[in-house]
């Protein structure tokens, strides 16, 4: 069964910049949407980007302008380019594929944003 593995994470200082990527251990079929879910300590998990298979991405509005999610198909990986990070941005970082089969997750991977 196909599993998604998140990397990049770790220290970076405000301002700065992170990709974070989610590996897909296999291929996916009749993928319905690619979302990057992050949660703040004590915080509920919230969906940040979305990218359908067509190209059309929605982001939530404290990452719009700053965050980007793309995909290449032929690697299998999604990717979550954040720029300008602020403290605010610290977080569990998923990502998230749903498919008209099921749903995977990845494990999660920490971000943190401070000097």
């Amino acid at each position: 069964q196909v599993q998604l593995a998140e990397s990049g994470g770790g220290l970076v200082q405000p301002g700065g910049s992170r990709r974070l990527s989610c590996a897909a251990s296999g291929s996916i079929e009749r993928i319905l949407v690619m979302n990057w879910y992050r949660q703040a300590p004590g915080q509920q998990r919230e969906s940040i980007a979305a990218m359908r298979p067509d190209g059309a991405t929605n982001y939530e509005e404290t990452v719009k302008g700053r965050f980007t999610i793309s995909m290449n198909n032929a690697e299998n990986t999604l990717y979550l380019q954040m720029n300008n990070l602020n403290v605010e941005d610290t977080a569990v970082y998923f990502c998230n594929i749903i498919s008209m089969a099921r749903t995977y997750w990845g494990q999660g991977i920490q971000v943190t944003v401070s000097s």
